[in-house]
């Protein structure tokens, strides 16, 4: 499984590193629409969609990204858009997750796509203009999903259940303690300050989004990193009670020892857009 997992990361690194680091915004937007039509396939395989129907799905989506794409959203500025899909998404994940696994199957099967392909739509234009924006402020915003749940990882191993008597979500993902939110967003904290200090120091032509934020003050920058960080612990969740409704472990077997595409992206899905949000306001 190890052995997997790094040559599995590799060829994914190898790929998107170039793309990543290239100047013009387009080849990384067209690697990350075909990861958000993967997403989509799976997405529709877990909410009980069969296999037609699913690769439906994954091409409606990547055809959604492309008119967007065509119509030069990547290059607008849309504080209107990333501020409804943000308080939907806070809102929105909130009363999914309190409703818990057993109410996710009871929702119409239809409106369950429909929702999961238009967050996975509009996660794809926030990474482009994210991209458009610059290199910098997209991996800034990569690297805080990225350092929470590293950080969250190794915090919950180390003093999970130590001074919370409760998990943090026990009937969608067990393993998860209160610790590993907590490490998670000191991490991220930690993170946005020494990001912010090296682009000062560096003279940054594009600033990240721990200096956009920090213009304003310290303490709008603390409460973004860990605004941010908390939601991305909600995408993680989200996810796992989709999976645990559908009786599956991974969302798919495309990325091997990872599972599927949405098990590596579901941080990133509400994450991107309230970056967005945040950048646009």
């Amino acid at each position: 499984m190890l052995k997997q997992r790094v040559i599995t990361a590799v060829l994914l690194l190898a790929v998107l590193l170039p793309a990543l680091f290239y100047r013009e915004p387009w080849p990384f937007c067209l690697l990350a629409l075909a990861f958000i039509a993967a997403a989509a396939w799976e997405w529709a395989k877990a909410n009980d969609w069969g296999q037609t129907a699913s690769v439906l799905a994954g091409m409606g989506c990547s055809g959604v990204c492309a008119l967007m794409w065509w119509a030069g959203w990547l290059q607008q500025s849309m504080p209107r858009l990333w501020l409804v899909v943000g308080i939907t998404w806070v809102l929105g994940g909130a009363w999914i997750l309190k409703a818990g696994v057993s109410a996710w199957s009871h929702h119409s099967q239809t409106v369950r796509l429909l929702a999961g392909v238009l967050a996975l739509a509009l996660t794809w234009l926030a990474i482009g203009q994210a991209k458009v924006i610059g290199f910098n402020f997209l991996l800034s915003v990569l690297a805080l999903v990225w350092t929470a749940d590293i950080a969250a990882y190794f915090s919950g191993r180390a003093w999970g259940g130590r001074w919370s008597r409760s998990k943090l979500a026990v009937t969608i993902s067990p393993g998860k303690s209160w610790e590993g939110v907590w490490g998670g967003m000191l991490g991220v904290m930690v993170l946005a300050l020494f990001w912010r200090y090296m682009d000062q120091s560096t003279g940054a032509q594009v600033p990240s989004l721990y200096t956009h934020m920090g213009q304003h003050s310290w303490v709008i920058l603390m409460l973004s990193a860990v605004f941010l960080s908390a939601m991305s612990v909600v995408g993680d969740l989200i996810e796992s009670l989709v999976k645990r409704s559908a009786g599956i472990k991974d969302s798919s077997n495309l990325l091997p020892g990872h599972g599927g595409v949405l098990d590596r992206v579901d941080a990133l899905l509400p994450t991107l857009p309230l970056a967005m949000m945040l950048y646009s306001l």
